[in-house]
């Protein structure tokens, strides 16, 4: 039940653009809360009362990863040692997602760790974007909501693209991602890279093959991030070489580790679609091959829905053509 304190909102220092935004769509102030100590450590300070309120801290544990998960852990013991009523961790980027399974010996699970570290520290809920992996909600005993971009994207996507598109997934991971957008954007069909991918090195991987007829048509690439984009480099080149007519791609977080800007440019990818929910690199934001669309008004209504007890999934999940059936 929403408290009739209202609610407050509280930034760390990971993504302080996209907590304004989303600040400004509610019409509230997003505290900031972290200065620095001499020696390097964390200093929270939060500016207002939070007893009985609702607590929504913005923080993206995006690159300082290490740093932004600290900063994210302090809010949320201070919220809760300043008597908030409910603490929800607004995640939009979660850093050691990739990291979700044992995927060789003598390895930790490390996205599993974070999630429990986040819960330990006093979080009452998790709010995450695009999270890499579906299972990772059952890492916590606390409700943990993913959104999806494609809330935001597709407004965007139906514009730019007409009745010729076919819809690709970058590995088989990502069948269903497609698919979905597939469904959404009524495209002509789904097609599928194969990838070849060495578990031992980091980052590294080769696109072999792939099933699906792209021949003169439009492909967009679907996926969760873009780090280093040589995934999504190796499956542009692929997709091309198979006749496609153009080949974009969208993808909730663009990350851009070094060398992705140069692999970038180097592709057969016309545009890239990309949301807000890590700071972007200059270059993104200025180069004419990036198209940024903000998770700003998601966010702010997901909060709403959070606040006043109303249901995300009704609101802001998109729906498929048989769902709405």
């Amino acid at each position: 039940m929403a408290t009739t304190n209202g609610f407050v909102l509280l930034t760390g220092t990971a993504n302080l653009k996209l907590a304004k935004d989303i600040a400004k769509v509610l019409g509230k102030d997003a505290d900031e809360t972290v200065s620095v100590f001499a020696d390097g450590e964390k200093r929270i300070v939060i500016p207002e009362n939070l007893r009985k309120r609702d607590v929504f801290i913005i923080q993206p544990t995006c690159p300082p990863v290490d740093a932004n998960i600290m900063e994210l852990l302090l809010i949320i013991d201070a919220a809760k040692r300043s008597s908030a009523s409910e603490v929800t961790a607004i995640i939009p980027y979660f850093g050691y997602s990739r990291q979700d399974r044992k995927d060789r010996p003598r390895v930790p699970i490390s996205a599993s760790l974070v999630a429990r570290l986040i819960e330990f520290s006093g979080a009452d809920r998790i709010l995450t974007v695009d999270i890499h992996s579906e299972q990772e909600p059952g890492f916590v005993e606390i409700p943990w909501d993913n959104l999806y971009s494609s809330y935001s994207f597709l407004p965007q996507l139906k514009k730019y693209f007409g009745s010729n598109l076919i819809v690709a997934s970058p590995d088989k991971g990502g069948v269903l991602k497609a698919a979905f957008y597939a469904d959404l954007l009524d495209a002509d069909g789904v097609a599928i890279v194969f990838k070849e991918r060495d578990v031992m090195k980091k980052n590294e991987s080769k696109a072999l093959d792939m099933i699906g007829d792209v021949k003169g048509k439009d492909v967009l690439i679907v996926d969760d991030m873009i780090d280093t984009a040589g995934t999504i480099c190796e499956a542009a080149k692929l997709i091309k070489g198979k006749g496609a007519k153009s080949v974009s791609a969208a993808a909730a977080h663009g990350l851009f580790s070094d060398p992705a800007i140069e692999r970038i440019n180097d592709s057969p990818l016309d545009k890239i679609f990309i949301t807000d929910t890590v700071p972007l690199r200059k270059e993104v934001l200025e180069s004419q091959k990036f198209i940024v669309i903000s998770v700003a008004n998601l966010l702010a209504e997901a909060i709403n829905c959070i606040h006043n007890g109303d249901s995300i999934s009704e609101k802001l999940i998109p729906k498929t053509h048989e769902e709405r059936n």
